[in-house]
């Protein structure tokens, strides 16, 4: 059995594609996935599952989401391996303020070249480092006065995205890893 980690894109965000964890962790049970387990509101689901293709699992948990709530919300599935890979290469894990750090997961490769326009959008203090699927992002200033947003990255990018601050992303490992023991 795998243990993965699912992040829903743009579940409960300023009362929108409302969605209870109660009903979403009955989602996941009714689709045969073992020990869920649901951290904060904002569409993170650690699971086991015999499935090993994560692919599938995406579209299948995107399909059932349709299909019960009508909401169209994609869905990135990280093992616990591709998150600590993320978190182990975060280029500013050396940062003092450790608050300013946010992780963009990317759904698939980019296939476009990208660093001019968002070197050329970003403040003159925020830093970004792309590395495969995983976005870093230092915004001192605070995510919410960035122009870096997940919707700016999706449409340069135009691949799918989720982000997460760096105390979410580390405390979605430590679930998944309790998961997996």
């Amino acid at each position: 059995m795998i243990t993965y980690i699912s992040l829903l894109r743009g579940i409960n965000v300023s009362g929108k594609n409302s969605i209870k964890m109660d009903a979403l962790k009955n989602l996941f049970e009714e689709s045969s996935f073992y020990n869920v387990t649901t951290y904060i509101q904002s569409g993170n689901i650690i699971f086991n599952s015999n499935e090993t293709n994560s692919k599938k699992l995406e579209q299948l948990i995107f399909n059932k989401i349709l299909n019960k709530f009508g909401f169209n919300v994609p869905v990135i599935i990280l093992t616990i391996d591709e998150l600590e890979q993320s978190l182990n290469k975060n280029p500013f894990s050396n940062n003092s303020d450790e608050k300013f750090v946010h992780f963009t997961f990317l759904k698939d490769l980019p296939t476009i070249s990208y660093e001019k326009e968002i070197n050329n959008k970003k403040a003159l203090n925020e830093e970004i480092k792309i590395i495969n699927k995983t976005i870093y992002l230092y915004c001192p200033d605070g995510y919410g006065k960035t122009k870096l947003t997940n919707n700016y990255l999706e449409k340069v990018l135009k691949v799918s995205s989720t982000t997460r601050n760096l105390k979410t992303t580390n405390q979605l490992l430590t679930i998944a890893k309790e998961i997996n023991n």
